[in-house]
């Protein structure tokens, strides 16, 4: 059984954290994904096997926190990593964000940058409410989400799922690609040209944007959105070693 923190909001977040040695390895997973996803328990076992901290937890609204998914936003799940990460640990800090995972890692750079030692990416969806979901709209689902609040999406790599007028209007409010984004740290990127929920071309636009004095995007022929095949967990494996080494 998980552990659990309440927030100052009132949430409950399930987590598992493994002592060890720092920087402490931080997994923050995707959208409507958990802690018991592939990468999530892989790169633990990893890290337990290197004797370093590693931390993962499941937002509210997913996996075993508390809470409904059409109740929660971006801001939430950035108030809910930040209060994990603030409560379960200290010092430096190696973010791998996954996904949405990625924008969440992007916007606790923002929050707190001095704890940040070093950061991988995999299929970052930084913006994805505005840019993907809303960009990609009818005029009809528009004013759907207006008239009803709520619409039901369909996805390549999961169930249906519902995207409500709070998250596309939160997610505006929580963008990281319109003003400039500091990233004084390693940062490893790592995305699948195969990937149909997460385009290269999103992942050359973090690169471009960000500022940053050490930053390197691997694109991986034919590595789909879940990137959790073994050459890919791999790849995973060798960019934290990458950010470990330069952080030192």
């Amino acid at each position: 059984m998980p552990a659990t923190i309440t927030t100052p909001q009132g949430r409950r977040i399930a987590h598992h954290l493994t002592e060890g040695r720092g920087p402490v390895i931080v997994f923050l997973g995707g959208l409507k994904s958990d802690m018991e996803g592939t990468k999530a328990l892989h790169l633990e076992d990893w890290a337990r096997a290197q004797g370093r901290a590693f931390l993962r937890f499941d937002y509210s609204g997913h996996g075993q926190s508390s809470g409904m998914f059409e109740q929660g936003c971006i801001g939430d799940w950035a108030e809910d990593t930040f209060e994990a990460i603030h409560a379960l640990t200290e010092g430096p800090l190696v973010i791998v964000g996954s996904s949405m995972g990625g924008w969440q890692a992007l916007l606790l750079a923002r929050r707190m940058p001095e704890r940040i030692a070093g950061m991988v990416t995999i299929a970052a969806a930084p913006d994805f409410t505005e840019d993907g979901w809303w960009a990609g709209f009818s005029d009809a689902e528009k004013q759907a989400l207006e008239r009803d609040g709520r619409l039901e999406l369909p996805s390549d790599y999961m169930e249906p799922f519902i995207v409500t007028k709070r998250m596309i209007e939160d997610g505006r409010r929580q963008l990281v690609l319109r003003t400039p984004l500091a990233l004084p740290f390693p940062v490893r990127c790592l995305q699948g040209t195969a990937d149909t929920a997460v385009s290269v071309k999103t992942a050359l636009r973090l690169l471009d944007h960000a500022d940053c004095p050490d930053m390197r995007l691997t694109l991986v022929k034919n590595a789909d959105h879940r990137f959790s095949d073994a050459t890919c967990l791999g790849l995973i494996e060798t960019a934290i070693d990458d950010v470990l080494g330069v952080a030192g």
